[in-house]
C-alpha cells in the first residue's frame, strides 16, 4: 500500500501518546500494518499498548510477534518514555475502537457508542446501530432514543472524539464469518505464489 492509498486516522493521540505514534507509525506502515491506536496506561505500573491490524482488518498473534520485535528497537533508540513500563501489541479486538471511516463501513449495521467534541443534536454521547456512512460522517438509528429526540442521528467524522463497536451475537458472528474469508484469501494467495 504507498502512502497515497493509505486512510488517515479520524481519532488520533494526543500528549505523550501522539509521540509515540509518530515514532512508531512508519515502521508499522512499512510493514504493511495499520496503526489504530496507541494508549500508555498506569496498569501494572507503566503499560504502553498498541493496537494495529492489516488493511483487511485481521492480526494473528504472529503478526502482534513480528510488530512487537520491530517496534521495541525504534523505541528503545528514541526512548519517549522515561520509566519502566511493560509493552504490549495487540489487535483492535472485536468490540473494537473505530478509528478510520472504512471501520464504520465494514461494520455498518452493528451497535456502536461514541463520543462527540462538540454537541450534535443536543447531545455529545450516541449509541445505536450505523445505519449508513457517507464521505462527511454516518448516520446511527438510536438505541433507546429519548421522547423528544429522533431515532436516528447524523454525526460527522469532523466531530467525532472516540467511538468502538459494542459487543453482541451479530457482531461476534460476523468478526467470525471476515477473519474466516480473509484467511481463505491469505491461503489462496500463499497457494497461488507456491505455484509460480
Amino acid at each position: 500500500m504507498s502512502g497515497a492509498e493509505r486512510e488517515p486516522r479520524l481519532i488520533t493521540e494526543t500528549g505523550i501518546d501522539a509521540r509515540i505514534a509518530a515514532i512508531i507509525e512508519p515502521t508499522i506502515e512499512g510493514m504493511g500494518y495499520q496503526l489504530v491506536r496507541v494508549k500508555l496506561s498506569g496498569q501494572n505500573g507503566l503499560t504502553l499498548q498498541i493496537m494495529a491490524e492489516l488493511p483487511d482488518g485481521t492480526m494473528t498473534v504472529d503478526d502482534c510477534e513480528k510488530l512487537s520485535m520491530a517496534i521495541s528497537p525504534v523505541l528503545d533508540v528514541e526512548d519517549p518514555i522515561d520509566k519502566a513500563y511493560h509493552f504490549e501489541v495487540s489487535s483492535p479486538g472485536i468490540d473494537r475502537p473505530m478509528v478510520r471511516k472504512s471501520d464504520f463501513t465494514r461494520w455498518s449495521g452493528h451497535l456502536v457508542k461514541c463520543e462527540t467534541s462538540v454537541t450534535v443534536e443536543g447531545r455529545k454521547r450516541f449509541r445505536g446501530k450505523i445505519k449508513s456512512v457517507s464521505d462527511d460522517g454516518f448516520v446511527i438509528e438510536r438505541d433507546q432514543p429519548a421522547k423528544d429526540e429522533a431515532a436516528e442521528a447524523a454525526i460527522p467524522f469532523s466531530a467525532l472524539a472516540e467511538a468502538r463497536l459494542i459487543l453482541t451475537d451479530d457482531l461476534i458472528r460476523d468478526a467470525l464469518k471476515a477473519d474466516k474469508a480473509a484467511r481463505m484469501a491469505a491461503n489462496e494467495n500463499f497457494e497461488n505464489e507456491g505455484d509460480a
